[in-house]
């Protein structure tokens, strides 16, 4: 008796022919990640539109104040040389008294507009800010170093601090004080907003007799974002918008709000304590108070940040469909090598390869589409015609329609999953799991008779 084998190619066998679609999914690695670059390139260019489009009608706004400065005499010593010998004076020098308010309370109203060139868009808003801030002067001057006679009242300016004053629009900024309408001249800000800002001079010799109230009120524009540098003892602050995704961000949350499809209202309620600042300070007036104030940045601890996002960035959305084209050409590979392993239909590298390549154009076709139709309908769009392309080319590799069928099941399958796995972002995770677990059991069912290795000869005898 002799042993006899089934004479079977090595290069042929089920398990070679797995090994060679791993290689060819390999190789779809590269042009999957140049799809990758691509949409962080395309993404780079909308920003930079973005910027364009935002050019000139202002920033991402940050308000800071108002800050009440009074000028004060005082006496410090300096060293000088007399007769070659040093010796020591007393000189009189000026220094600033600023004055956070005691209680503040603001409003602040946003209007949201969008601005379009070519296939971008920006989201842009106006704003209408007004508020009343009431100062006082504490009551222990004397620990601060500071005689109560040596205060220059009538020569007090009040401080206000927009990050980026060329937004600054509508009629004229009003701020009254005792009231009295102050004139404003620009600049003085605070270090909070770089500086920039506007204030106005006033006699602030009413504080002696007790507390002192300013009301304000202006218009801005701006872009991006909208953040409170808070800097009181009691810090009240309102904000409401018809924009209905608003993203509240930085050190402080509000403490109510409600979102709605109709817009948004938020309402602060910040103390001095909680944000680690007192209400005065004592700085030298040359450039002094901007060294002096620690400054904060721009997503700091100590700000409060609403920003008027999109509901879904659609290069971050294409971005993360693309993180998952690993996923459709495995799928995809796996159900034509059943057919190959299972069906007896010979597949090709080169056939592999031309699927492979549509699954890839699918990305391309989907951001190219989403730059000028939205998501959504691009998402169908890229998604049907790759069905459609894959599953006529699979009606001739396969030899069936029947086969061309499933293949183009499951792409919709696959194509719906993701879709539903791109809007709920929580559970992606969870349900891409839960598919792969699904489809290696069903591959284990599938091949659990399969030779691999080629050798399930018979005993000739």
């Amino acid at each position: 008796m002799t042993d006899q084998r089934n004479p079977v190619s090595p290069g042929r066998t089920p398990a070679a022919k797995f090994l060679w679609t791993l290689l060819i999914g390999a190789l779809l690695a590269v042009p999957l990640f140049s799809v990758y670059l691509l949409v962080y390139d395309r993404q780079s260019q909308s920003e930079t539109a973005r910027a364009s489009i935002a050019a000139g009608w202002g920033g991402p706004q940050t308000l800071a104040g108002p800050f009440l400065v009074i000028p004060y005499r005082d006496e410090a010593t300096e060293t000088v040389e007399v007769g070659g010998r040093p010796a020591t004076r007393s000189v009189t020098v000026w220094r600033e008294l600023v004055l956070a308010p005691d209680r503040i309370a603001m409003a602040t109203r946003l209007r949201p507009e969008r601005r379009q060139r070519a296939i971008y868009e920006a989201v842009l808003f106006e704003a209408d800010h007004r508020g009343e801030a009431v100062f006082a002067l504490p009551g222990d001057l004397g620990r601060l170093g500071i005689l109560p006679d040596r205060l220059v009242l009538d020569r007090a300016e009040l401080r206000f601090g927009l990050s980026d004053a060329r937004g600054l629009n509508g009629p004229p900024p009003h701020v009254s004080a005792g009231g009295r309408r102050l004139p404003l001249q620009p600049g003085k800000g605070p270090a909070a907003t770089g500086g920039s800002g506007f204030f106005a001079a006033l006699d602030a010799t009413a504080l002696r007799g007790g507390p002192l109230a300013a009301a304000f009120s202006f218009g801005f524009r701006g872009n991006g974002w909208l953040q409170l540098a808070p800097h009181a003892g009691d810090t009240g602050w309102t904000i409401e918008s018809p924009w209905p995704h608003p993203s509240f961000q930085g050190g402080f949350l509000p403490a109510q709000r409600e979102v709605a499809a109709d817009g948004f209202r938020a309402r602060y309620r910040l103390g001095n304590l909680a944000l680690g600042k007192t209400l005065a300070e004592v700085r030298d007036p040359d450039g002094g108070a901007a060294r002096a104030e620690p400054v904060v940045e721009a997503a700091g601890d100590g700000l409060a940040r609403i920003a008027l996002v999109e509901p879904a960035d659609l290069y971050s959305r294409v971005n993360r469909a693309v993180k998952y084209g690993f996923l459709f050409i495995g799928f995809t590979f796996l159900a034509f090598l059943m057919f190959d392993v299972i069906g007896g239909v010979t597949i090709s590298a080169v056939e592999y390869l031309l699927v492979g390549a549509g699954l890839v154009l699918f990305f391309v076709l989907l951001l190219a589409l989403a730059e000028v139709l939205g998501f959504a309908p691009a998402y169908l769009l890229a998604s049907a015609a790759i069905i459609g392309e894959i599953g006529a080319y699979s009606a001739a590799v396969l030899r069936s329609a029947r086969r061309a069928v499933l293949i183009s099941g499951l792409l919709a399958g696959l194509y719906a999953t993701l879709y539903i796995l791109l809007s709920l972002e929580a559970y992606s995770l969870l349900i891409g799991a839960a598919l792969l677990f699904v489809a290696l059991g069903a591959v284990m069912f599938a091949t659990r008779r399969v030779d691999w290795t080629g050798r399930g000869s018979r005993l000739a005898g």
